[in-house]
């Protein structure tokens, strides 16, 4: 220390040599809660965006979705299905192979609305295969086309999915898909990431989505315009709600007694 400087003068020195330090480490804790901040925001913006287009949908389309005229647009999809049928079928399952392979919010809409329209086991069979051929598309091309990328964004499921396969093999798949604890879309590319074969994944799909996706369809099936015409709701209408709520409890207290016993793998969260 020089003669003309002062101890008060180093701890100003070091005081103020500090106040940068503190300032970045308080930006670091900041930083996690203006993320989520900024995540909130952007999902009202979405949520905001997507109720305008509705109410707008609504304004210039609402005339067409009153009741008589459903009924009539739905005759009139009768019979053209009565006279191509192919066209009609196959047009809605590419459709549904399309927005499950993409992983688009809107197959549960999908599914009520084919149910509605076609009937409770057009529909079923459309939508129970074309779920399970989206998935096994998405699934294929996690494996082979985008397995990087799917490695770097999803990579810290993988290794609780490995684990959980080596210990309850395909009826870990299996609850995994007869109750969605996951995304869909999650599932899909984390297994294409595992030693799954392709035929194992695809029969476990397709009967792990059934209940699920026959929860969903009676639901639709009671919501065709002409029994919604009708003076009195339905029973069927009342009976499809309950097992919409009451399926997904059941379905965890049956895996809950077939795991007794077992380490539970657990969900991917």
């Amino acid at each position: 220390m020089s003669a003309d400087e002062k101890p008060g003068d180093d701890r100003l020195k070091a005081g103020l040599q500090q106040i940068p330090r503190e300032a970045g480490l308080q930006e670091d804790r900041l930083k996690p809660g203006l993320q989520q901040g900024k995540r909130a925001y952007i999902k009202l913006a979405v949520f905001a965006l997507l109720v305008a287009a509705v109410v707008v949908l609504y304004l210039v389309y609402g005339d067409a979705l009153q009741l008589g005229r459903l009924v009539a647009w739905k005759r009139q999809l009768d019979a053209y299905r009565a006279n191509h049928p192919v066209l009609v079928y196959g047009a809605a399952f590419l459709a549904y192979v399309v927005v499950t392979g993409l992983s688009l919010p809107v197959a549960a809409p999908m599914s009520l609305l084919y149910a509605a329209v076609l009937g409770f086991w057009p529909a079923l069979v459309i939508v129970s295969f074309a779920s399970t051929t989206g998935a096994t598309i998405s699934f294929l091309a996690s494996r082979y086309l985008v397995r990087d990328a799917v490695e770097q964004k999803l990579g810290k499921y993988l290794a609780k999915f490995n684990a959980a396969w080596e210990r309850e093999g395909a009826f870990y798949l299996f609850t995994l898909r007869l109750i969605p604890y996951a995304p869909f879309w999650v599932v899909n590319l984390v297994a294409g990431l595992t030693p799954i074969r392709t035929r194992t994944y695809w029969w476990v799909s397709q009967l792990g989505m059934l209940p699920g996706t026959c929860a969903y369809l009676y639901l639709g099936s009671q919501l065709d315009p002409e029994k919604l015409g009708r003076p009195q709701i339905p029973w069927q209408l009342l009976v499809a709600f309950c097992i919409l709520g009451l399926l997904p409890l059941a379905l965890k207290y049956v895996v809950k007694h077939v795991r007794r016993g077992k380490e539970p793998a657990g969900p991917i969260e």
